[in-house]
């Protein structure tokens, strides 16, 4: 204790703070430097959406690249309006630059697809999450999880090009892209343009397969398996067991020599064609169109039925009928037209040198020369027909006409047409003849023997009572000899004779086959075309009229 001067003790202030707070002071310190080191030692957190959430745990689901843990999912629970799920994933640090707009997610489960199965290693360890980083200098921290996954990598080396069609599910994520036997690619993805309606099948072209898309290549679908049947045989064709199964897609160019051909850019926009035959019909630039009008039905012609000239195809049917007009013009339309597309190139080498105006007025000039089409029978079986062209040995005399637009390519009948006239002229001539007549004649004419043989049965029993009286046995033996052979003669037209009994049963079988036959000349006079096309009535296609 300290005094003053007056000899008065001194008073100290002591700390109020009590030495036991050190402790949670020091326990607060470390649990800021444990924070701190969380936060540093962990990247960020992102949200996955997913369309389900099967095979995904809390806390052991993780997020893999080339079988290294770069995340875990820490929560999982179903967005606002209960469309999809939502994942929480905490990345380990340093992942910051995997997270760009481009990145990929997808879940890797033990799967079977058209290009294996994959995915096995899931079965003991359960499924993950692939990320697949991007090369994008954004940053995104929401991601879709893809439902397959990626064909390729975002910076992987090859070709992306774009197939347009009208219809969608011709093509599948996943289907091979063949160029002669070999997969060179995949369907990477699958986009519906609203605008445009019609399906975009992105696809990716390995390297070094993207090196063999050219500007004049050609896509068409592929089922596998290509059976064609020429004058050489028969042949089969496998692309490979993969399209065999599920389908694909094949590439290639009809003219490798085409000096036009140049590499294509990413993301260039084709055709996709139904078939290579389709593909081999669509690569004519110039055509012209004509109208013919038919007078012959046109039952079993349809579009695409090709257009011949001496067996070589040199066109197509456009349009069956070209025109539908009111029922105002009534339903006796005497002429059918029918749109053709012709194709000069498929004959002509110098075609392409040529206007269509210019191709237009060689082949009218050749309608003087007898040039004139008409319909033919291409398949006994299915009963299709085709636009034959070839030149008439006696044409009519051509004049020039137009028909909405289009000329007219002149015609004659059919050979169908023609085998049915000639048909209907025998018929005509049969039923023509007077075979009433004839069967009255016939009928008096076996009246008329019943008789005269009636009276030979009497004139025998006469020469018999002749020749049994004494007086006739005293003539001279040669006048007996010639009334025996008499005798014997007019025995042979007796009632009991052979000669009389076949006679009678073929008069009888004579006038049965003529009763037989009055149904068929009923019939013949009411159908004349019925012995050949038969009494069933078949409905035709309404025909509809067009104009002279």
């Amino acid at each position: 204790m300290s005094y003053n001067e007056d000899g008065q003790a001194l008073e100290h202030s002591q700390s109020k703070v009590s030495a036991i707070w050190v402790v949670p002071l020091i326990a607060l310190g470390i649990g800021l430097w444990m924070l701190y080191q969380y936060i540093n030692s962990t990247g960020p957190e992102i949200t996955l959406s997913m369309s389900g959430a099967a095979g995904i745990e809390v806390g052991k689901t993780e997020i893999k690249m080339r079988d290294v843990k770069v995340g875990v999912v820490t929560a999982v629970e179903l967005a606002a309006d209960y469309s999809h799920i939502e994942a929480k994933v905490q990345m380990n640090k340093g992942t910051e630059r995997m997270l760009a707009t481009d990145t990929l997610f997808w879940v890797v489960e033990p799967r079977i697809g058209k290009e294996g199965i994959s995915g096995l290693d899931t079965i003991l360890s359960g499924s993950y999450i692939q990320i697949q980083p991007g090369t994008d200098n954004k940053r995104k921290l929401r991601f879709d999880v893809l439902d397959v996954p990626p064909v390729a990598p975002a910076n992987a080396k090859g070709l992306r090009v774009i197939l347009k069609d009208p219809i969608a599910g011709l093509l599948d994520i996943g289907d091979p892209v063949i160029y002669q036997g070999f997969t060179a690619g995949r369907v990477e993805n699958i986009v519906a343009n609203i605008e445009k309606k019609e399906a975009q099948y992105h696809l990716f072209i390995f390297e070094p397969f993207d090196k063999l898309v050219r500007s004049t290549s050609k896509f068409w679908l592929n089922s596998g398996v290509d059976l064609s049947l020429n004058a050489e045989g028969f042949n089969v064709r496998i692309d490979s067991i993969e399209s065999l199964l599920g389908g694909g897609v094949s590439f290639g160019s009809l003219n490798e020599n085409e000096q036009s051909s140049v590499p294509v850019k990413q993301l260039t926009e084709f055709e996709l064609f139904e078939n290579l035959q389709a593909v081999k019909e669509n690569q004519y630039k110039s055509s012209v169109e004509f109208v013919v009008l038919f007078e012959d039905s046109i039952r079993g012609l349809s579009v695409g039925a090709p257009v011949e000239f001496r067996g070589l195809k040199i066109g197509s049917v456009a349009k069956v009928p070209f025109k539908r007009v009111s029922l105002k013009d009534g339903l006796d339309v005497p002429k059918l037209p029918v749109l053709i597309k012709i194709e000069p190139e498929r004959i002509f080498e110098e075609s392409e040198e040529l206007s269509s105006n210019e191709l237009m007025n060689l082949i009218e000039l050749e309608f003087n020369n007898g040039l004139r089409a008409k319909l033919n029978t291409g398949s006994l079986l299915t009963g299709a027909l085709f636009v034959d062209v070839d030149y008439d040995k006696q044409p009519e005399r051509y004049s020039q006409e137009q028909y909405y637009g289009y000329p007219v390519f002149p015609n004659k009948p059919g050979e169908l047409t023609e085998i049915q006239e000639k048909i209907m002229d025998i018929l005509t001539t049969v039923n023509e003849l007077p075979l009433g007549e004839t069967v009255s004649s016939v009928n008096r004419a076996v009246t008329e023997l019943e008789i005269t043989l009636k009276t030979t049965s009497k004139l025998l029993e006469s020469v018999d009572a002749i020749v049994a009286q004494q007086e006739s046995q005293t003539l001279p033996s040669e006048l007996v000899n010639s009334l025996k052979k008499l005798q014997t003669t007019l025995d042979a037209f007796s009632s009991d004779s052979s000669v009389y009994r076949n006679l009678d049963e073929v008069l009888a079988e004579f006038e049965l086959t003529l009763k037989e036959l009055q149904p068929v000349l009923r019939q013949i006079n009411q159908k004349p075309n019925s012995l050949v096309f038969g009494d069933e009535e078949i409905k035709d296609p309404m025909p509809v009229k067009g104009g002279n």
